[in-house]
């Protein structure tokens, strides 16, 4: 049976009793018609799902007590972090849906030279919010306990500094350096994939990414859109060092 989970940004310990959040009460009392003594599952992203039974239901109130909680152990071993290219509306929200669901660890959102999407410093606040609402729900939908954060919109340049030396840096090439088949173990700051925007990489950002010890992976000899290569490589990568083997 499938348990729906719901995302609390709170603290929560065993016996605890508190109000729930408007969204998490609407979800849970209005679309899931739970009412008092009915159980359910809380999450806050701490790595552990809390079991809880609705105590009040009221018109603008709903309460939880919380009962127990249970460690998970579902997050990959494999440290992966996505620097995407911003893509456009809808593609973006498929990008991180499906890469939290894939099990990636981070996820930064890179301005490249040929990126469509333009945010001033408003847009981009509002973006960021939206973008790790999307995160937190795949994490709802696929049982993960620990939330990938997507951070603020950085250059390439900057996304590079940011980066753990100890960490494997590829960008799909289909004449690249590697392939799956020649990666034996990632390093222990994992491994950085790098994914153009929907105009792809320029020779300049290209420039920078070789400049920042980025090497090409092979995965296959086809040129993937924006939003299919990031996630065909994480699950590529999963299958061959992570646990989708």
């Amino acid at each position: 049976m499938r348990v729906t989970r719901s995302y609390i940004d709170h603290p929560l310990t065993v016996g605890q009793t508190l109000s729930l959040p408007e969204d998490a009460a609407n979800h849970l009392v209005r679309v899931m018609r739970l009412r008092e003594g009915d159980g359910c599952v809380l999450f806050n992203g701490d790595g552990q799902d809390y079991s809880a039974t609705l105590v009040v239901v009221g018109k603008r109130d709903a309460q939880v007590r919380i009962e127990a909680a249970t460690a998970l152990d579902n997050e990959s071993p494999l440290h992966i972090t996505l620097l995407q290219g911003i893509a456009r509306g809808e593609k973006m929200d498929l990008i991180l849906q499906k890469a939290t669901e894939l099990g990636v660890g981070a996820i930064v959102p890179v301005n490249a030279e040929r990126t469509e999407v333009k945010l001033d410093a408003a847009r981009a606040e509002k973006r960021v919010a939206h973008w790790n609402n999307v995160v937190t729900s795949a994490c709802g939908q696929s049982g993960r306990a620990r939330i990938p954060q997507v951070g603020p919109p950085l250059s390439l340049a900057q996304a590079a500094a940011a980066l753990p030396a100890d960490t494997l840096r590829l960008t799909l090439d289909p004449q690249g350096a590697h392939r799956l088949s020649t990666l034996q173990a990632a390093p222990s700051g994992g491994i950085v994939i790098a994914i153009g925007p929907e105009g792809g990489w320029s020779p300049r950002d290209r420039d920078q990414l070789a400049a920042a010890g980025f090497q090409g992976l092979q995965l296959g000899p086809r040129i993937l859109r924006t939003e299919t290569a990031g996630l065909a490589a994480i699950a590529a990568l999963q299958a061959r060092l992570g646990d989708l083997g």
